[in-house]
């Protein structure tokens, strides 16, 4: 089938060529026209938190948005004369915008707590009709841009919350760094010019079909603003790794006689198919993450599977139609210095070092381990959470209102929990200001303020504000300590209903909740890597080794993210704060990521492995000789990979930084330390054990096949006339 859509690919070049053309120009098309906006929720199903968050919509629903602080500073002091009239006269033309529906003033009555105790920093809080879920970065920086143009040398203005952080969002601009680093390794790897551009251009077209794409796709399900960015980072990386092995193999069946047709039917044959498996795997493995029930997560992973989707379309169909522009001429434009002869395998650095791993395979087996297990072990004390304002830019106006309120009021300030108390309409204000007394005594609550009840009198709110930071364990534990013991003990017998909500608490549930769902997620995608992997080599212990592995390094590059997010000369070159907290959620988009591309590598070295045992029935000329001619693809492939996704690590977000840096690593750690040391080590020292399947198990396993062989004269033919080929032969083939 591929082989057939290969050569009509290529015999249609033209109409192949202008139909991506009219996909991009109709994907924008459409994305201006149905475009939705980013939504993220992260409110974990049936959690206090999101009861809290239901009853403030039902209740109050003119409470229910998000709340924007405006925070002044002033070394002569806010009550001056001065800054009261800026202020007010700020605050005034703040309350006219229309996404505002009211502003607590710190010189209205009753504002005077939101003036410091030295007078030098007061703020106001500022209601919103909504949440930050239906803001874009455009509409968030209309709202927050003109008060921060309010300020002047003698007055600091500085606005925080959720919308504010959004406005800063910059455009997503690394992919641009990651491909022009991959550009340079792609003209190294194939010394020509246009053999390098052909896997740009394929995944550039594939990249912006997708981006274009998605936006429709935020129409159609929720999808948060970081979604964008790791699809791109995913996209680009996959786009040209699988359009890097499918260009290579064309020029290896090129080298070998064959015509541009039929090198192109090749190509697919193999390569494709392998690029095909592969794509299906890391989209499988991202639909795992519905596991997780994340509103969230799923819409983080629809976004990726639609970019990897696109571009693994546009490697099987888009590629074989320039190749068919190209032809002979994609060795044009040679650059001087790099060899145009392919040094045969057995006179390659990787064919020594294969040699190596087979005389001595004990040593890389116990090193390699070694070496994967202290990468990990900084993994034990890795600490999950969420990211906010204390972890921004310094010079961001977000990390600089939160620096002002946590020395002006305290360093709980800026993420209070909000109780939600439901009870019989009446002497609800009592009872409320009555628990919100009780509670004031906690060891932990700096301040409680006073209860709100809504028009109906069923439903009181009361903010409680943590004498730590939000992301101090100490906050946590007193989330925990309100809901199991101080708020049970408080309303014993009165008939009250009370639901711990807020930020700090929504991301206690979340992370909770979400790790109570992990072992449905990678036991169930580790079982399908198990599962996959045994259909198509016919063994028991080479998946359950490939399991192994991908376990290892994973945790390795997760350990190296611990490093970075803890402090540290790490930290510091990559730009992440010091005592950043690790979202659950990244683990999982990284695992999953993983999965996919570790599959890849794993097909393209196995296959080549097997193919040698089944011609000689030797497993450790297999081993080596396998080894010998499979890494020089791999590791050139795994080089774009990584380039491109430690480009990420340029950006401004530190969710991004940390997903680039976390993929970048462990796609490093897969390809190099895991497929050409650990892999062939444990090989080898396997033996023929490596093959074992039971009989009557490998009647029951279906037969697939992830790598097909060369289309040659004997195992079927590509007329040169219309018609598709008339058959071809695929088994377990080769790759270049």
């Amino acid at each position: 089938m591929l082989v057939i859509l290969a050569d009509w690919c290529f015999r249609h070049r033209r109409v192949v060529v202008i139909t991506w053309l009219g996909a991009l120009v109709a994907s924008f098309l459409l994305a201006g026209a149905l475009g939705g906006e980013f939504r993220q929720d992260y409110l974990q199903p049936g959690s206090e938190s999101r009861a809290a968050a239901q009853a403030l919509e039902k209740s109050f629903p003119q409470r229910s948005g998000d709340t924007v602080q405006v925070v002044l500073h002033a070394e002569q002091g806010v009550t001056s004369s001065r800054v009261r009239d800026r202020a007010e006269a700020l605050f005034a033309e703040v309350a006219r915008h229309d996404d505002v529906v009211g502003v607590a003033s710190p010189f209205a009555q009753g504002g005077a707590a939101q003036i410091s105790d030295d007078g030098t920093t007061a703020y106001a809080d500022v209601a919103l009709v909504t949440t930050v879920n239906e803001y874009t970065p455009a509409r968030a920086a209309a709202l927050v841009d003109p008060i921060l143009e309010a300020a002047d040398d003698a007055l600091q203005v500085e606005v925080g919350g959720p919308v504010a952080a959004l406005s800063q969002t910059a455009p997503v601009g690394s992919e641009v760094v990651g491909l022009v680093a991959a550009a340079i390794i792609l003209l190294f790897t194939f010394g020509s010019a246009v053999a390098m551009g052909l896997p740009l251009v394929t995944a550039l077209f594939g990249l912006g079909v997708a981006m274009a794409l998605g936006e429709v796709l935020r129409r159609v399900v929720d999808v948060p603003d970081w979604a964008p960015a790791t699809a791109a980072m995913v996209g680009v990386g996959v786009g040209i790794d699988y359009a890097l092995l499918i260009v290579t193999r064309y020029r290896t069946s090129l080298a070998a006689g064959q015509d541009p047709r039929r090198a192109t039917s090749t190509a697919i044959a193999t390569a494709g198919r392998a690029v095909l498996f592969a794509g299906t795997t890391i989209i499988v493995s991202m639909l795992g993450i519905l596991l997780m029930e994340q509103p969230a997560m799923n819409g983080f992973a629809f976004t990726v599977v639609l970019a990897v989707l696109v571009t693994v379309v546009a490697s099987l169909t888009l590629l074989p139609a320039m190749l068919g522009f190209t032809g002979h001429r994609i060795e044009r434009l040679h650059v001087p210095f790099v060899s145009k002869h392919v040094r045969p395998y057995d006179a390659s650095r990787w064919f020594r070092w294969s040699r190596f791993i087979q005389r001595r395979p004990w040593l890389p087996a116990i090193g390699g381990l070694a070496v994967l297990l202290a990468l990990t072990a900084p993994f034990l004390g890795i600490r999950f959470g969420f990211p906010d304002a204390e972890n921004d830019a310094p010079t961001s106006t977000t990390r600089q209102a939160y620096d002002l309120l946590a020395e002006g009021f305290g360093p709980g300030f800026s993420a209070p929990m909000v109780l939600t108390v439901q009870g019989a309409p009446g002497d609800l204000q009592v009872a409320a200001d009555r628990l919100g007394a009780s509670l004031g005594q906690i060891e932990g609550v700096a301040h409680i303020a006073p209860a709100i009840v809504n028009e109906t009198g069923d439903t009181a709110v009361l903010t409680v504000t943590p004498s730590t930071s939000p992301q101090d364990a100490a906050t946590e534990e007193l989330v925990d300590l309100l809901r199991d013991d101080a708020i049970p003990t408080a309303t014993a017998d009165t008939g009250l209903t009370v639901h711990v909500g807020g930020l700090i608490a929504a991301n206690v549930d979340s992370t909770r909740g979400t790790a109570d769902r992990l072992p449905y997620f990678f036991g169930g995608v580790l079982l399908m890597s198990f599962l996959l992997l045994m259909m198509v080599f016919r063994s028991v212990l080479v998946p359950l080794k490939a399991v192994l592995m991908n376990l290892l390094a994973t945790g390795a590059a997760f350990g190296v993210l611990a490093l970075a997010t803890g402090g540290g000369p790490l930290g510091d070159l990559v730009g992440i704060p010091e005592a950043t907290p690790v979202p659950i959620q990244l683990p999982i988009g990284i695992f999953a990521i993983l999965f996919g591309l570790s599959m890849d590598y794993e097909v393209f070295l196995l296959s080549r492995i097997k193919e040698e045992y089944d011609r000689t029935g030797d497993n450790a000329l297999a081993v080596a000789d396998g080894l010998a001619k499979s890494a020089r693809v791999i590791t050139a492939s795994a080089a774009v990979m990584v380039t491109v996704f430690f480009s990420f690590v340029l950006g401004e977000s530190v969710l991004t930084k940390m997903f680039g840096l976390g993929l970048g690593v462990a796609v490093l750690i897969d390809a190099t330390l895991v497929r050409m040391v650990l892999v062939p080590a444990t090989m080898e020292l396997l033996g023929d054990r490596n093959w074992w399947l039971p009989t009557w198990l490998d009647r029951l396993l279906p037969h697939i096949d992830a790598e097909g062989r060369d289309v040659t004269d004997d195992q079927g033919s590509v007329p040169d006339q219309g018609s598709a080929p008339v058959s071809v032969t695929v088994g377990s083939g080769a790759h270049s």
